[in-house]
């Protein structure tokens, strides 16, 4: 297969899956694109943040359907949204400051206690 259709195919199907992970688990795509992205060549830096940018109209999609199918209300979310906020803006300001080996230790640190809480 040729370079190109490969690439297309790798980066639809690992799209494809980020969708269905972030819709089922929130936004549990970063999981699936971030690995996705380092392998089709970005840094460590770069793939966490075009997640972020990638994950964001995904969320915004999620929660459309959740706010209209009743299964949340802004009242739900309100009282985190500030926090979260303050977070995104640590995250966002620490991201370019870290080294990958450590971005690497801390996603997968990440996904070990997201498997540990979700098999217990």
């Amino acid at each position: 297969m040729k370079t190109g259709k490969k690439r297309f195919l790798l980066s639809s199907l690992g799209g494809l899956a980020c969708g269905v992970a972030n819709g089922l688990l929130g936004a549990g795509g970063g999981m699936v694109a971030v690995p996705m992205l380092q392998k089709s060549g970005l840094s460590e830096v770069k793939s966490h943040a075009t997640s972020v940018a990638v994950i964001l109209p995904l969320c915004l999609l999620s929660a459309v359907f959740y706010l209209l199918r009743g299964d949340v209300t802004l009242g739900d979310a309100l009282p985190y949204l500030p926090w979260m906020v303050g977070g995104s803006l640590i995250g966002s300001w620490l991201l370019p400051k870290c080294k990958g080996i450590w971005l690497r230790r801390g996603f997968g640190l990440l996904l070990l206690w997201a498997a540990v809480r979700m098999l217990f």
